[in-house]
């Protein structure tokens, strides 16, 4: 009977999640090097080829799509056994803009759990300014915000990476003639959608609100009920919404930067933060 190495099989089932050794390796706070052992290890004890690696992609092979599940079991198991002998629960209080947060977040939350499950993660959404305004009153223990180009850089803030705003909606939507655009907005304050009007109005093209909504998940079923068009980033947008704005003249529209705040020092929860943050970057 084989014995597998569990912290080989964690390895494992980060790189099938986060498919990136290199994301893996950070949420693990180790190497990609020592990630790349760890898995080369775990293949040859199992004699089976578990990943396809390419200089682009990093994808399950059949073996390894039929070994996962059962591998987050084991790791499930492992952390509840040793949850049972511990009072151990720790709160971490975090702030996800709903620019942010993309259509995966159930899953990126059970990744989490699974990986930390003494850890009560309370998850507070919203716009990026009231996040950081909470942060700063030390209301939450961290946040993951969106930063326009024109915001004041901060110099707590970490760049996680960064993204553009694109024009969505439905493949086939278009505006009326002559009339002013149709846009699904959310409601003000919000930096996206200053950004969008102020875009248009350089341009000098005409706007109205044919839609507001109080969260990106509204805006969202906006367009693609074919209302109008939205600016959002495509990882939080439904799926079938299409990039139109070469196809309807708009202007592009900037790149935005996805920043962390934190103080979080308890080195656990911090692992589980860097879970997230992987998670988000790879979505």
């Amino acid at each position: 009977m084989k014995v597998l190495d569990l912290d080989a099989v964690r390895a494992f089932v980060l790189v099938a999640d986060l498919r990136s050794f290199t994301r893996a390796a950070d949420a693990l706070g180790t190497t990609q090097s020592a990630v790349s052992l760890k898995l080369k290890r775990l293949e040859a004890h199992l004699g089976k080829h578990l990943l396809e690696r390419t200089p682009r992609v990093v994808r399950l092979s059949a073996d390894g799509q039929a070994f996962v599940e059962g591998a987050r079991d084991l790791l499930s198991a492992h952390d509840r056994a040793l949850g049972a002998l511990t009072e151990d629960k720790r709160r971490l209080v975090l702030g996800l803009s709903e620019h942010v947060a993309g259509t995966d977040l159930a899953a990126l939350l059970a990744r989490v759990n699974a990986h930390d499950p003494g850890l009560v993660l309370e998850l507070h959404m919203g716009l990026s300014a009231t996040l950081l305004q909470q942060f700063d009153e030390r209301r939450l223990d961290a946040v993951i915000v969106r930063a326009e180009p024109d915001d004041i850089p901060r110099d707590d803030a970490q760049l996680l990476f960064t993204e553009p705003l694109s024009w969505l909606s439905t493949p086939e939507w278009q505006p009326r003639a002559g009339e002013p655009l149709p846009l699904a907005l959310l409601a003000a304050p919000c930096n996206v959608r200053s950004i969008a009007v102020r875009t248009l109005d350089r341009a000098g093209i005409a706007w109205r609100e044919a839609f507001v909504g109080g969260g990106v998940l509204a805006v969202g079923a906006a367009a693609a009920a074919g209302l109008a068009v939205s600016p959002l980033a495509r990882r939080v947008a439904p799926r079938g919404l299409v990039d139109s704005g070469v196809r309807l003249g708009l202007p592009p529209l900037p790149e935005s930067r996805v920043t962390l705040h934190s103080r979080v020092r308890d080195a656990r929860s911090a692992d589980s933060l860097r879970l997230v943050t992987n998670g988000l970057s790879a979505q």
